[in-house]
């Protein structure tokens, strides 16, 4: 599959069981995620990257609470709880994930002022992270998605993706979602709205 890439979003410590942001069973994907890097050409694995000052670190607002809303100049913002912050164990992929097939290694939400669920794009949907231009220097013409979380880093890398051109698969089971105040139903008909395709592999 020369002109397909696997993209494998955010499977870091901090989004697993035990984690500062942990998804539920955030870790039970990853033998399955393992298993499907050797059918691809092209393999891309994204990390949440943040400073200690990051702005959507609830801990840096005065009188925050995770997981509130905040307007931002580039919209609303979800106060995270402190997550996957620089060279932290937080930060780094699941141990038991096969990181050295990966052609690149994609640092994202590096920024302090913003957010970038995005693997494309930070939250403002218009700096880009420089992955679009390396998927077309390589030919790749597909993407298919597998990672943390589903309802949020996933969703927003798919339709990212989907606008920009490229034909998007989401492998279902092999993500997992933080399902916020319905969240992941939005993610859902999100994706679908753009082309994306959902499917158990």
């Amino acid at each position: 599959m020369a002109n397909t890439a696997l993209i494998i979003i955010d499977i870091q410590n901090d989004f697993c069981p035990g984690g500062a942001l942990a998804v539920g069973e955030g870790d039970q994907i990853v033998s399955a995620v393992n298993a499907m890097q050797a059918d691809f050409d092209v393999r891309v694995l994204t990390q949440d990257w943040h400073p200690s000052g990051h702005s959507s670190f609830a801990d840096n607002h005065a009188g925050a609470e995770p997981y509130g809303l905040i307007e931002m100049p580039y919209g609303p913002q979800v106060l995270w709880p402190r997550h996957c912050v620089q060279g932290s164990e937080g930060a780094a992929f699941h141990r038991d994930l096969i990181t050295d097939t990966a052609d690149l290694i994609l640092r994202k939400g590096f920024r302090a002022e913003i957010d970038s669920y995005s693997a494309f794009f930070e939250n403002d949907h218009e700096t880009p992270t420089g992955l679009k231009g390396y998927l077309r220097e390589r030919g790749v013409e597909e993407l298919v998605m597998v990672g943390l979380a589903l309802d949020f880093c996933v969703r927003f890398s798919a339709v990212d993706a989907a606008k920009l051109g490229f034909k998007v698969t989401v492998i279902e089971n092999a993500c997992r979602a933080i399902d916020l105040d319905g969240s992941l139903a939005e993610a859902k008909a999100d994706m679908a709205n753009h082309g994306v395709e959902l499917i158990n592999g």
